[in-house]
């Protein structure tokens, strides 16, 4: 019995990733309004967060 248990977890690991991989290779309907607005969010923050050019560390302060 305990061979049979052996064989078993692989062959369900194996299973377990083919669905796996199904699942993630199916097209996701997506939104691609919410997408362009994360990426100006986003860009917005790095913006930001950019030193202004010409100014060093001690200038800034």
């Amino acid at each position: 019995m305990a061979a049979l248990t052996w064989l078993a977890i692989p062959l369900m690991a194996g299973l377990g990733a083919s669905i796996w991989a199904w699942y993630v290779s199916r097209p996701h309907p997506m939104d691609v309004w919410t997408d362009v607005e994360h990426h100006d969010r986003i860009r917005a923050a790095f913006g930001r967060m950019a030193p202004e050019p010409g100014l060093s560390g001690a200038e800034r302060g």
